[in-house]
């Protein structure tokens, strides 16, 4: 009976389709956009031709709508109809709201349906334990409630990540039953929402998580108003809670007035210091005791402004790195300025004592670098920095080849990585380093160098000088990563809005180019050393006001290829001259300057 039903139904389905084809409509399976199909008019009975452009917008969109976030890219490079459609906002709500069903708000930005479907498709945490017998990259759990993932941490016993609606969530990891029934312990396996309304958080900055105990927030909450007035205010705090629990133990408000946008810890426990970077670019610090934090009692804590808002107010600072006895300082404007305050890490940086000054550990320090830098990666005693044209700089101790040189000498000051170029993520630790980086398939790999001890340097236990591929399968999205003892984590998000942009390098700087000197003349000059004074002048020349010319003349002393004395002559000559121009409109400094 069941097939005798199947048959009728095949036999039904038959004769509608029959009589579609005798009434002469098919829909059309060429490109919408490229016109009408050749030899269409000479191929009879075959129907007449209905184009997808006579079907409604809507309907199409809603129908694209139904498919996978892949699929839809995929079908928006076809043709430019369906680009057009693809692309559309309305096609990428439907998405976004069946991905995240919990998220109805418009997000910011200017495709902020698109943006947050994006997000919310290709976000995830993947860790690799470096014992046991499965050497291989799992996922952790993945939050519903998660708007992307912006930032994770991971500390003793869990992981903690914040999305992009300011909501942090707090990753347990538990005793699981497995498939076979067997009872093991999962990474990441368990979440729960730990508060919302959080802008940065922060924990003991040493690569070693057992010293991770607390973990700090900086949010933002709606206070009551004051006797008298009605309505409430929003003011900035930090929160302290227990890592191991997530009970909130500390709590500290400030004035309604100031904003901040990152946090940082440095110090040890007893003297611990925080440095909170307000959104016009100044840095306050306040101290507190870690140890006496889980006491039942309040007092008062001192904020200050740091030495390095204090001493040059001119800086505007656009983000911090620090571990427990060093800082680093990136301005908007690209320059790096420093903190060390032990006297073993600044011989390890720096390689001498002789500017150290124990009685004035905040003073900054500024580095000579011959670009900007867009960000920074700072481990216990070296360093790595990335600028504007995608070139890798490390500095420090070099003891495991954790500079990734090729050698194992120290660096003093920052050395340049000929063989890695714009990289995605940098980080560095205890006596290694790690860099993410894309193919030019738009496949991701990561790179390691130095101490392969534990497995940390997967595919490589004894270690590198130099960055070598480890054996590791890295997400098509991924975005930062951090290791630990025990695991390697690997953040995977794609933000259509946020995305590295390296400049291409000028012709007289391309890599490997021995560059002649600026007195030479211009017969021999096999760098293009005078096509870019040219175009130095240029852009000075382009520069409204003498203040601006000054700025650019600095930056371009940053450029050419000088020694660090030579630079910061130049560059304190320059101040000097700023300073003492007041209102003359001096011309533009030439080449020979």
């Amino acid at each position: 009976m069941v097939r005798r039903s199947r048959r009728l139904k095949l036999q039904k389905f038959t004769q509608l389709c029959g009589q579609g084809q005798k009434e002469g409509f098919r829909v059309k399976r060429t490109c919408p956009s490229c016109g009408p199909e050749p030899g269409g008019e000479e191929k009879k009975g075959r129907g007449i031709p209905i184009s997808v452009q006579l079907f409604p917008p809507e309907l199409v969109e809603h129908i694209i709508s139904f498919l996978p976030v892949r699929d839809v890219v995929t079908l928006g490079q076809t043709c430019r109809y369906f680009h057009q459609v693809c692309d559309a906002e309305g096609v990428w709500r439907h998405i976004c709201r069946r991905l995240s069903p919990r998220l109805r708000e418009q997000g910011p930005g200017i495709r902020p349906w698109k943006r947050a479907a994006i997000l919310n498709y290709t976000k995830g945490l993947y860790f690799q334990a470096f014992g046991g017998r499965r050497r291989c990259l799992n996922k952790s759990v993945a939050p519903l409630l998660a708007h992307g993932y912006r930032r994770f941490l991971p500390t003793k016993d869990h992981v903690f990540i914040l999305d992009y609606a300011g909501t942090l969530f707090f990753l347990k990891n538990a005793l699981v039953s497995s498939t076979l029934g067997q009872i093991q312990w999962k990474r990441a396996c368990r979440y729960v929402v730990l508060c919302r309304g959080a802008k940065d958080f922060a924990s003991d900055p040493r690569c070693d998580t057992v010293y991770r105990k607390y973990l700090y927030v900086l949010a933002t909450r709606e206070q009551l108003g004051v006797v008298g007035t009605t309505g409430s205010r929003t003011c900035d705090c930090v929160e302290v809670y227990l890592q191991s629990s997530g009970q909130r133990v500390f709590k500290m408000t400030f004035h309604h007035s100031m904003s901040f946008k990152q946090i940082v810890l440095v110090g040890q426990e007893t003297q611990r210091a925080l440095l909170l970077l307000t959104e016009e670019g100044k840095i306050y610090s306040l101290v507190v005791n870690e140890t006496q934090l889980d006491q039942p009692r309040s007092y008062t804590v001192q904020l200050a402004l740091r030495k390095v808002s204090r001493c040059l107010p001119h800086l505007r600072v656009a983000c911090m790195a620090s571990n427990q006895s060093s800082t680093l300082y990136i301005t908007d404007q690209g320059g790096v300025y420093f903190e060390v305050h032990t006297p073993g890490v600044y011989r390890d940086l720096f390689g001498t004592l002789q500017a150290f000054d124990p009685l004035d550990q905040q003073m900054p320090l500024a580095l000579s670098l011959p670009a900007k830098v867009l960000f920074c990666a700072l481990g216990y005693n070296h360093l790595g920095l990335v600028d504007e044209f995608g070139r890798i700089f490390m500095q420090g101790n070099n003891r495991y080849g954790q500079l990734g040189t090729g050698d194992k000498m120290d660096r003093g000051e920052p050395t340049q990585v000929y063989y890695l170029q714009r990289p995605i993520a940098l980080w560095c630790g205890l006596n290694h380093s790690l860099v993410l980086s894309q193919g030019a398939d738009f496949s991701k790999e990561l790179l390691g160098c130095g101490c392969g001890a534990g497995g940390r340097l997967p595919g490589w236990p004894k270690g590198s000088a130099s960055f070598v591929k480890l054996h590791v399968k890295v997400p098509q999205c991924a975005c930062s990563l951090c290791s630990t003892r025990e695991c390697l984590y690997i953040l995977s998000n794609h933000d259509i809005e946020h995305h590295l942009a390296y400049r291409d390098l000028p012709a007289s700087r391309g890599m490997g180019i021995p560059e002649p000197s600026l007195g030479t003349g211009t017969p021999q000059d096999p760098g293009g050393t005078a096509q870019a004074c040219e175009e130095y002048l240029s852009q000075i020349h382009s520069c409204p006001t003498l203040q601006d010319r000054m700025e650019k003349m600095k930056e371009i002393v940053g450029w050419m290829p000088l020694m660090a004395a030579q630079k910061d002559f130049f560059w304190e000559a320059l101040d000097m001259l700023q300073r003492a121009a007041g209102g003359v409109g001096a011309g533009p400094p030439g080449p020979e300057s």
